[in-house]
């Protein structure tokens, strides 16, 4: 067992040979259960299309090896390294890691999708310095402005909650995502970045 969430289970093994995970979605009791068994065919299908789309492309990110929409279950590759929550956490990590962040990030977005969680428990980093996103089960295909400002937003308030004694953590983020960027992208990074600023007032604002 590696992690039991809200939304899933995740298990690790092995698959025809290759390290793997096995990712099992949760029947949650509260939801009515033909609505739930809908909710979680179309999450699933969403997530292994955007992983599809990853594989093609050659983003780092788990390759979708097996899955079953009907019962709610996906085997993917296991990546290797550790979650950067780890690494901040043993302040192991510096602020020139922080900007590939940005970066990758970037990329995700310039390929027309958001992540949806991205946590500092969703973001991995391997022994070269590797970074690479898990974890797409609130992902977006053809997503909008303001889905690629929430996902600077909810990494920006993980990391103030969870690591707040990192300085200029969403700064040096920024400056990755803004010095990343191809012609092709229908939103400037500049965009984004207004866009989260607009979502971080709002959010401060409510209180």
């Amino acid at each position: 067992m590696i992690h039991i969430g809200a939304e899933a289970r995740v298990t690790s093994g092995l698959w025809l040979g290759i390290p793997a995970v096995l990712k099992s979605r949760r029947r949650r009791g509260y939801r009515h259960m033909e609505l739930d068994a809908r909710l979680t065919k179309s999450r699933i299908t969403v997530e292994a299309k955007v992983l599809s789309r990853l594989q093609i492309t050659q983003f780092s990110a788990p390759r979708l090896l097996q899955i079953n929409h009907e019962e709610g279950w996906m085997v993917l590759s296991k990546l290797g390294g550790n979650p950067i929550y780890e690494s901040l956490v043993g302040d192991s990590i510096g602020e020139d890691y922080m900007f590939k962040i940005g970066e990758k990030i970037r990329e995700l977005h310039e390929l027309g999708l958001s992540h949806g969680d991205l946590t500092t428990h969703n973001i991995m980093i391997d022994g070269t310095g590797k970074i690479s996103l898990l974890d797409f089960g609130l992902s977006r295909i053809s997503a909008e402005l303001e889905h690629m400002g929430q996902d600077l937003q909810v990494l920006n308030e993980c990391l103030s909650a969870s690591h707040s004694e990192l300085e200029k953590g969403i700064e040096d983020v920024l400056i990755g995502y803004s010095e990343s960027s191809s012609t092709e992208s229908p939103y400037s990074p500049e965009s984004v970045i207004s866009r989260f600023n607009q979502i971080r007032n709002r959010v401060r604002y409510m209180g």
